[in-house]
């Protein structure tokens, strides 16, 4: 049976790839649940300085899988907890890591890479948050990430459209750090986890900590009655109706209910 997460330790640098390219490496719970294991274990490995997150395929992430979220949506509210879990997991590992980004990075694919430190795009890239599409929002603390990330006038933008940003926009918006030819994405995340790993990890883990530090200062915040809106979303037959447009290929008609 083929797995969905596999984890390679080459040394002192480890990859997570996401392995379900025949469905745009979406992400089911299971698969979650997979990572969030994996990126525990390999944080609490002294033998890794570097961990690298990628997709197998031609897609980075599609996000969430559609007919799991419909599924949950059917029997009461999309649940996004797990994937705020898997992210946060990975924000908060010790060790430096990387986003390979090829292709699409698309909703939860996006904040994916974008709560890895750094994230290299191939130049085939494009992130997307495309979740007013389906009458979703993103969840309050992920929205923050990407106002820290990239401005609050960008992150409206990129919400409230759900337009795709290509590889180059998205180095000048700080959703990447560079852009490499596609067929050398590989090659370019490789040298760069090298580059890290040759430094003294103490150093390094000490640095990181210090600016995950300072960009965690946003969850302590109120937002009790943001999390309320965000369940209503959740609930909603707006959600019901986009997830029911998206399967059967038409536009949407939303109510704001």
């Amino acid at each position: 049976m083929t797995r969905d997460i596999l984890v390679d330790r080459g040394g002192e640098i480890a990859t997570i790839t996401l392995n379900r390219p025949d469905k745009r490496n979406a992400l089911t719970p299971g698969m979650i649940r997979e990572m969030c294991d994996a990126v525990a274990e390999l944080g609490g490995d002294s033998g890794v300085r570097v961990v690298v997150v990628r997709g197998n395929g031609p897609a980075f992430c599609a996000g969430l899988d559609l007919t799991e979220m419909a599924k949950q949506r059917e029997e009461g509210e999309a649940d996004l907890g797990g994937l705020e879990q898997v992210l946060e997991q990975i924000e908060s590992c010790p060790h430096p890591t990387i986003a390979a980004v090829r292709g699409d990075a698309v909703a939860g694919g996006c904040e994916l890479a974008l709560h890895c430190d750094i994230r290299v795009a191939a130049d085939d890239a494009r992130f997307s948050m495309p979740l007013a599409r389906i009458g979703l929002a993103v969840p309050v603390t992920l929205t923050w990430k990407l106002v820290d990330t990239i401005g609050a006038a960008k992150t409206s933008e990129l919400l409230f459209t759900g337009e795709a940003v290509p590889a180059e926009a998205a180095v000048h918006l700080g959703l990447a750090n560079r852009v490499v030819p596609t067929d050398e994405l590989d090659n370019a995340v490789e040298g760069l986890a090298r580059q890290i790993a040759r430094n003294a990890p103490l150093s390094v883990r000490a640095m990181k900590a210090f600016v995950q530090r300072a960009v965690s200062i946003r969850r302590a915040l109120p937002r009790e009655d943001l999390e309320a809106l965000h369940r209503q979303v959740r609930t909603s037959q707006d959600l019901r109706e986009g997830l029911a447009a998206r399967r059967e290929k038409r536009q949407p008609r939303f109510q704001g209910r």
